[in-house]
């Protein structure tokens, strides 16, 4: 059982778009923000819920909440 809120693979093709990477440029600071949280060792920061609890609700991965926390900060959202 995976314990994590998991999304759709980015690269499977769908109705519509074809393929969600197809709307995102190559040049975009998602890609980069993307590869740097990937690269990040989460545990050895000790970043809570990196190990998730074996009861309850799945929760999301802390690695997607923070590229969405850099996403937005450097946006102004």
């Amino acid at each position: 059982m995976r314990r994590f809120v998991e999304g759709a693979d980015r690269g499977q093709r769908t109705l519509l778009p074809e393929c969600l990477d197809d709307f995102i440029d190559e040049n975009n600071p998602v890609r980069a923000i993307d590869e740097f949280v990937d690269a990040l060792d989460l545990a050895e920061m000790c970043f809570g819920g990196v190990t998730p609890a074996a009861t309850g609700r799945p929760s999301y991965h802390p690695s997607v909440l923070l590229k969405l926390y850099i996403y937005g900060y450097l946006n102004r959202v």
